[in-house]
């Protein structure tokens, strides 16, 4: 249960890393201007990069996390748009969002008993 905690603890980094980080990428290029443009985007890339050591530090196989990793980032997602950019998700991004979750969650926790290897 503690390694599950510690996961959850480096993907919801990850995720929240990620997606600041573009949101402040989009709010640099496309609102501001002159020297606050450039300070945005570069907080924006210190994120995307802090995203991609929190993601890799995550205690759990690639293979395994890349779903659950998808799932959390599709709901932080939707938190850091909301706040940002005071965008609501419509019924189409809800009802893909939930077969983003479930398929996250079915790569991360579906195990498959392995297979003998046939001589």
């Amino acid at each position: 249960m503690l390694k599950f905690l510690g996961v959850w603890a480096f993907l919801i980094a990850a995720t929240t890393m990620e997606s600041s980080g573009d949101a402040l990428v989009r709010i640099g290029l496309f609102e501001k201007t002159g020297a606050l443009r450039v300070a945005v985007l570069v907080g924006g890339a210190a994120l995307l990069f802090g995203y991609g050591v929190a993601l890799n530090l995550t205690p759990l196989p690639f293979e395994r996390v890349v779903g659950l990793y998808i799932a959390t980032l599709f709901l932080v997602w939707q938190v850091v748009s909301f706040v940002s950019f005071r965008s609501t998700p419509s019924l189409p991004v809800i009802v893909g969002g939930t077969l983003i979750v479930v398929g996250g969650l079915l790569v991360t926790f579906w195990s498959v008993p392995p297979t003998a290897d046939v001589p």
